[in-house]
Formats: C-alpha cells, structure tokens, sequence
C-alpha cells in the first residue's frame, strides 16, 4: 500500500487521475451482467456503424439499421449488453435487443389493460398482414380483424402506420402476438360519433366523403362513421341519380338536417347549401306566364317540367292537348323535351305549380261551331266502331260521333258494324257540337227526309193501310208499310180470342202475305206504329149494320140481333 502510494507520488497528477478513472469505469463494467440495459451516448455515425460510449475502454458498435432514423452525435442511447470482452478487444451491444426487451413491458401492459399499441404494416401474408412493432417486434394482425369494411385490395394497407389492440400474446408457450386493428378502428369510430352527437347541432356544416351509392343514395364517411344523403336532398329539382351530383371519393360540405343519437342516424342535405328557389319564386313567375321548362318525368297522370333548377311543375294529361285524347304523356311528350307551357297556377308553400301545354296554342274547338254548323253535310271518315255507334274523323285529332239510332230512321241494327267498317268514307249531317264538353253528334238518316213525319201526314190514326207481313212471333205480327216502316199487329189484335185463337188465326196467314189493317197508334218520336185487323173488322161489320139501318126506313126498327140473322140467311 505504501509503496503504490510512493508510486504515485512519483507519477504526474493527470496520469493519476486517468488511471482512477478507468479502474472505477472497469469496476463499474465488472458490476453489469450480460443482457443487462445500459445507457451511451452516440460518438460517431459511419455508413453501417453506429459507435456508442457506454464508459468502457472501447465503445460499442450498433449496426445503422437497427434505427428507425439516422441519429446525431451526443444523442442518448439505451442498448443491451451482449458481450463484455469480443475477440476484437471491445464491447458488443445491441439497440434493437434493448428496444424489444423495454418494448416487452408495454406490450404485456397493452395485453392486460387493454390499451392500443402503434405499429406499422410491413407486408401482407397468408390470411393477413405482418406488423412490425417497436423494438422490432413482429406481431400478425388477421385480414378480418384489419379494417370494418371489407378490404378488397389488401397491399394498399402496406407502409400503413395505425393502432392496435394486442389480442394475444403467447401460443403454446410460445411467442405469438395477435393484433386487432379493426377492434381499436371499432371504438375509435364510436368516440368520434359520441363526440359528434355532442358537438354539432342541426343546420351545422359538416365535411365528408362520399362513401358508396344506393338507389335512394350515397353514403358519407364522417370520420369512420356514416351520414346519408338522400337523393332528394341533393338538389332542389328533380333527382333521379345519385351519381349526377356527387362523385365515390369526393370530399363535400353538407348541412345538417337531421340527428336521432339514440338510432345513431345522421341526415345531411346538399341542396340546403343553396337558398331555396322557392323563396324568390313569386318575383319571377305569375299566373299565365308562358315560359320555358325541360321534361324530367312522365307519370300515368301528367308530366313534371322543370322551369328551372328547384322549380318543377305538373303538367296534367287533361292539360297536353286541345285535340288528341292523351292516354299516357309518353304519346306526346319525352323525357327531357324542351317546352313551352303556361302557368296556370302555383302555391309556394307547398311547393306546386300547375302548368298546361295546351293553353299555349290556340283551342279549335272554338271555331269548330263556325266550321261546321248544324245542318252541314260532309264526308268522312269511320275511325272507330263500338256498341253504342261509330266515331268519325271530323279533322285531325277531332272525332264526331254516329250513334246507332242515326244510322236509319226505319231498321236499327244490333251492332253498327253490320252497315259500316273501319276506313269506310260516309256522308254524315252535323247534328249539334258542344265546345264545352269537346261532344260532337253527326247522323247519316238525317240525309233523308224522316218517312215517320210522311206517313203521320198521309195517315190518320183509325185510318185503314195496306202491308206486307214480314214477320211472325209469338205476341203479334209485323207488317212493312211504306218507305220501309214496320208496325206491329198485336197478337189481340188481329183476331178475337172468343172466336178464334191467335195460333190458329196464324196459320191461315204467311210471310209475304198483303193484309189491311187499322191504324190504332203511330208516334213518329218514338218510331212506333200499332195495327190491328180485329179493329177493321169491327169498323167492317158497323159499316154493314149502318147500310142495313138506312136502306130500310119504312121497316121499322131492327134489332142488332135481327140484323145480325138477317145478314146472315143472306
């Protein structure tokens, strides 16, 4: 002891402090133990190397890429020691074998608290995706478990830096760590949502971005969480496509309309980023303004025009035209036809406008009473058959109608089409023209003068006529007298049952037979004409009794009875 401190005596006092030094840094050394963490500060940075002074005689060296990023001279660095004493005389240590052991403990705390780790995926794999973690710990996170929504292109997930939940550590007994991004995506959406809900009100402006389409549709992410923009809260008109006002990917500002917390469903609306053309409405259009719109729909009931973006009116199908009977708008209109129309009524607050198409041009029923009065002959056209009678074309788009009943004064047919067809050209009489009801009657037996007004001026009733019999049925017998009217002889009127039956008077007569017959009614108005030849008999038979009454004044006084046998021993 003595003689070290004449040693030192003898040596320079710098040289001595150095040696103390270095004997309390390699004392210090002696104290680690392999695998122990040791602090050092960076001393040189090569192209590979980094070297690093933990207080030995020689530093360690740490090869570059255990780094993330290249560090500086005098930068702290906590590494793990490998290797007291290498072959080469120094030290050997590791930053990344430091970096996972002190990761570890964050890992193991993760795992039991449930806490999110940050990693970055590196590559994908079978079934999933490799995670580098720090430390350079390497974890799995599963392709199910890596976003909410389905992932269809897996590699555009690599070089992604994002959070995780550690779902498993170790499997049987071995490392294997598990990770779950889409958990940690799962509450991290549901923390922006609840903030959401507590910090934006209804009519605030939200940004997002269009997401996916639906018929009704598109969604916006609003931050991993979804809003819907209803297609009718696109645009103030008419719209029919999602895709014409909003692009997948797009980022929008959106007015909030609408908030249920509890149902968790958000509303937004584009067109309330606009004012409402309804609003200024009245300072640019008026009752019977004719003005321009284009189709945008057609229904089974009209047409909707749009007079300008917002502003669409209805157009009904009693309103398209003056003429043609309209039974669908797609006859006449299509969709995205540019037209005139006329406004022919509104009402702002709920939104309507009643336009017609028709009331631009002018109504030919007005002048139709001049064009054809009643009494006019012409020739035209059968357009249509049906039951009741025909219609004929009187000019483009307007039909007069021929009813059965004046197609003949004389016969009626069961169905008009036995006397006319389609296409058939045919002399008709106006008969009257309605513009009010669009109703016009034309007949064709009015060409003729009416053979009922000529009989009742050449026939009285109780008057005897002359016919020919036509046909025969079980309640009486028809007779065709002049001009081609039928009368009727009642089947009591043509003989007296007390004397003779009706069955049997019939067989004494035939089709084709001449008969006389007295007149017992005839009424032109409603073409009926009533006979009867048991009337003429008795006409007959008083006539007789009255000749034998004058013939014999000086007789005296016969009795209906005498006369009777007298006439009858004659």
């Amino acid at each position: 002891m003595e003689d070290r401190e004449a040693q030192n005596a003898q040596k320079p006092q710098q040289q001595v402090l150095q040696e103390q030094l270095q004997e309390e840094f390699l004392k210090q050394l002696d104290e680690l133990e392999v695998g122990q963490l040791v602090e050092g500060t960076v001393v040189q940075v090569g192209a590979e190397q980094v070297f690093i002074d933990i207080g030995y005689k020689s530093e360690g060296r740490v090869p570059l890429d255990e780094f993330d990023d290249v560090p500086t001279l005098g930068d702290q660095v906590t590494v793990m020691l490998l290797n007291k004493e290498t072959s080469g005389g120094g030290v050997s240590v590791s930053k990344r074998k430091a970096d996972e052991k002190a990761y570890w403990k964050v890992l193991k705390e993760a795992f039991t608290d449930k806490l999110p780790v940050e990693g970055k995926v590196v590559r994908t794999v079978k079934g999933g995706f490799e995670i580098r973690l720090p430390g350079g710990i390497r974890a799995f996170n599963p392709i199910s478990k890596m976003d909410i929504r389905r992932i269809e292109e897996p590699e555009e997930y690599v070089n992604m830096t994002s959070k995780f939940y550690v779902e498993r550590l170790y499997s049987d007994n071995r490392v294997n760590i598990v990770l779950s991004r889409r958990s940690w995506l799962d509450e991290e959406v549901e923390r922006r949502r609840q903030e959401f809900f507590e910090t934006v009100t209804i009519g605030d402006t939200v940004e997002g971005e269009v997401k996916s389409f639906t018929s009704f549709g598109a969604f916006i992410d609003l931050g991993g969480f979804d809003g819907l923009l209803h297609i009718n809260d696109m645009s103030w008109g008419h719209a029919t496509r999602p895709k014409d006002y909003v692009k997948r990917g797009d980022k929008i500002h959106l007015k909030v309309i609408r908030m249920d917390a509890a149902e968790k469903k958000i509303n937004l609306s584009l067109r309330h980023m606009s004012e409402d053309p309804w609003n200024s409405f009245e300072a640019k259009f008026h009752v019977d303004d004719v003005v321009k719109g284009r189709v945008t729909k057609l229904t089974d009931f009209g047409a909707f025009i749009e007079l300008e973006e917002g502003i669409e009116g209805l157009a009904h199908i009693s309103e398209l035209s003056w003429i043609k009977h309209v039974n669908h708008p797609k006859e006449v209109l299509n969709v995205g036809d540019e037209v005139e129309t006329k406004i022919l009524d509104y009402d702002v607050t709920q939104g309507k406008v009643s336009l017609g198409l028709k009331q631009v041009l002018p109504n030919p029923w007005e002048e139709l009473a001049g064009k054809y009065p009643e009494g006019m002959q012409i020739t035209r056209t059968v357009k249509k058959i049906t039951n009741a009678g025909a219609f004929v074309e009187l000019e483009e788009g307007i039909d007069a109608f021929l009813h059965v009943d004046d197609l003949s004064w004389t016969t009626k047919p069961r169905s008009p089409s036995e006397v006319l067809e389609e296409g058939q050209q045919v002399d008709v009489m106006v008969l009257a023209i309605d513009p009010q009801s669009r109703n016009i009657r034309v007949g064709m037996k009015q060409l003729a003068d009416d053979p009922w007004s000529s009989l009742k001026r050449a026939y009285s009733q109780r008057s005897v006529l002359e016919g020919e019999i036509t046909n025969i049925t079980d309640f009486g017998v028809f007779v065709r007298v002049q001009s081609g009217i039928e009368g009727l002889i009642n089947k009591n009127n043509l003989c007296d049952p007390r004397v003779e039956p009706f069955e049997q008077a019939v067989k004494k007569i035939k089709i084709g037979d001449k008969i006389q017959a007295i007149i017992t009614e005839i009424n032109p108005s409603r073409q009926r004409l009533g006979l009867s030849v048991r009337e003429l008999e008795k006409k007959e038979q008083r006539a007789e009794m009255q000749k034998y009454i004058h013939d014999d004044d000086d007789s005296g006084t016969l009795t209906l009875g005498e006369l009777l046998k007298e006439k009858g021993q004659s």
